[in-house]
């Protein structure tokens, strides 16, 4: 069962996990299921591909003497695709969108005893206009496509809090001057004025303690944090920044009081990080920095989209790192929270991607636009993200090309995410027909196996520069009326190299017949690659085995295939900041 904490990045002491063995309906079966993995995965204990689109679940938990007198808030990590929730038969509140967290304030449906939590999910299988990523809706998983997911799959937990209490915070570095922008929000039922104090602190001492006074719920406070000496010439903070080297962290306490009463208290952290883009280059703290990413499913052969353990998602950061990949493109899915905690914690950049739609509809566009917009909020506060990118491929806007409907829905969330916020890099439409973007972000996997030289020699000329690239592609990753404007040039997805077996089902983009034909192709092809005057970036497919898709670096289990020494040996050829 995951215990761990389920919001790394806004922590609070009191709290009350509600994982675990959960009443389960669907059809006429009433089974129990083990929450959070959803049903057709193993560890959840059903373990059936269901067919119905409505599911119920149900359990009671009880609510500790010590928090009477508190707002009780029910969380729910995530739940695919939409849901009621009731306390005791009463009807707290509904959520759209499978991907994102929310939570209800639950405290005026309790009753003196046990209660009763109901939740009733309905998640349309077929339904292609809302955002399923690699979730498949036949009957088996085929090609790329996955076993699909339904209801709740991550922490559901209980949280008591004051009517004086912050709502969220938000953090934006500042290494060029030394600062931290902090924007916070205050509960509407918070008594003002109020005190909040901020303590920042660097391997355990205090850089920065200030008590600000606020009138009123939404404030905005600077804090420096390298002392005012960040634009010295003689004075240098490298050794602060966040990189994926040297992933260090700010510790941030904050305490809201009333007449001297603390009626909150968080914990939080951030990284002392900046993202531009600079002459065609992608450049991390001022320096050129080479991307060095995998393509990351996030799927897990027991699990499916929930990691058996929080222990999982830091073991794979770990191994992508022993292999030399300094980064991951998230691909169809927004990561959980705890994958996220430990990438800024192990140092690992990660690009987020949201999960698509197939079919455009207006009503698929606002639904996604909405769930986007919570997902920006929600993980804001990671350093280790340095990319966000909406669609991928023109999946759910297949027409993009030359419909000005569907090129306005793709600027439109460019637009949106430079609105919400400004420290990041963001890819309209990656891999394939982008209009306003950040990156030219081209996906290929037209790099020939071992013996057709020919294709690779077509693929290592047309990686030279921008006039050849048309060779290896249908046409440049944009769309009618947009051009190449020196954005950095990466491949973002490429290889897919998976180990052949006889009479086997296994799928890949290419393949070879042992780890030693495996590592020469490897190799050819990232000798390429960095020999290009104009990449700054890759992304490999991909990490893992999944299913039948077996071109991942590790297998169906999450363990190595190959020797991660000799992934490394090649991977380390191009040096970070050497562009």
């Amino acid at each position: 069962m995951r215990q761990e904490y389920p919001r790394p990045n806004f922590v609070r002491k009191d709290w009350i996990n509600l994982n675990g063995e959960w009443d389960f309906k669907y059809d006429d079966k009433n089974k129990k299921i083990n929450v959070p993995f959803v049903p057709q995965s193993k560890l959840s204990g059903i373990n059936e591909r269901i067919k119905t689109d409505f599911v119920i679940y149900e359990r009671k938990f009880n609510i500790p003497k010590e928090w009477n007198g508190k707002n009780i808030i029910l969380h729910f990590g995530a739940v695919d695709y939409s849901c009621d929730v009731f306390i005791n038969n009463n009807k707290v509140g509904s959520h759209k969108g499978g991907n994102t967290s929310f939570s209800f304030d639950i405290t005026r449906f309790l009753e003196d005893e046990e209660q009763i939590l109901t939740v009733e999910v309905y998640d349309p299988l077929k339904d292609d206009t809302i955002p399923r990523g690699k979730q498949f809706w036949k009957e088996e998983s085929e090609f790329i496509w996955y076993t699909p997911s339904t209801g709740i799959w991550q922490t559901v937990w209980l949280e008591p809090i004051d009517n004086s209490n912050i709502s969220y915070v938000h953090m934006t570095p500042d290494i060029d001057r030394g600062e931290v922008e902090i924007r916070f929000e205050l509960d509407k039922r918070c008594k003002l004025p109020c005190e909040v104090n901020f303590s920042i602190k660097f391997n355990y001492e205090i850089v920065n303690e200030t008590l600000l006074k606020c009138n009123q719920l939404q404030n905005k406070i600077v804090l420096d944090v390298f002392g005012n000496r960040a634009m010295e010439g003689s004075f240098h903070f490298t050794g602060r920044y966040w990189t994926p080297e040297n992933p260090v962290l700010y510790d941030v306490e904050i305490k809201l009081s009333n007449e001297n009463n603390i009626k909150d208290f968080v914990k939080t952290y951030f990284g002392m990080r900046k993202v531009h883009v600079e002459n065609g280059k992608f450049y991390l703290n001022n320096l050129p920095y080479y991307n060095k990413l995998i393509l990351d499913q996030g799927y897990w052969k027991d699990g499916l989209i929930t990691a058996p353990t929080d222990e999982d998602y830091k073991t794979d950061i770990i191994k992508f790192k022993e292999m030399g990949f300094n980064g991951c493109r998230k691909h169809e899915k927004v990561e959980d929270p705890r994958f996220l905690y430990w990438a800024d914690k192990l140092g690992f950049l990660v690009w987020i991607g949201m999960a698509s739609f197939w079919s455009y509809t207006p009503e698929a566009a606002s639904n996604f636009t909405k769930e986007w917009c919570d997902v920006i909020k929600r993980d804001y506060n990671s350093p280790s993200i340095v990319v966000w990118g909406m669609l991928n491929e023109s999946w759910g806007v297949p027409k993009i090309y030359d419909n000005l409907h569907q090129q306005a829905f793709s600027q439109a969330l460019y637009y949106l995410a430079k609105s919400l916020d400004q420290s990041r890099l963001v890819i309209g439409n990656d891999g394939w027909e982008q209009t306003t973007t950040d990156i030219a972000a081209l996906h290929t996997y037209k790099h020939g196996v071992e013996q057709d030289y020919k294709q690779h020699e077509l693929f290592s000329k047309s990686l030279k520069n921008i006039d050849e690239m048309h060779n290896i592609v249908e046409k440049l990753p944009y769309a009618k009326g947009f051009k190449y404007n020196g954005e950095p040039f990466m491949i973002t997805e490429f290889g897919g190299i998976s180990m052949s077996k006889d009479n086997s089902d296994d799928w890949g983009y290419t393949f070879a017949k042992s780890e030693e034909e495996f590592i020469t192709t490897y190799s050819r092809i990232m000798e390429s690659i960095y020999d290009s005057d104009i990449i700054c970036g890759y992304c490999y497919t991909q990490a893992t085995d999944i299913e039948q898709e077996t071109n991942g670096l590790l297998d169906i289990n999450h363990e190595f295939k190959f020797d991660p020494a000799k992934i490394k040996e090649i991977n380390d050829k191009k040096k970070v900041n050497n562009l």
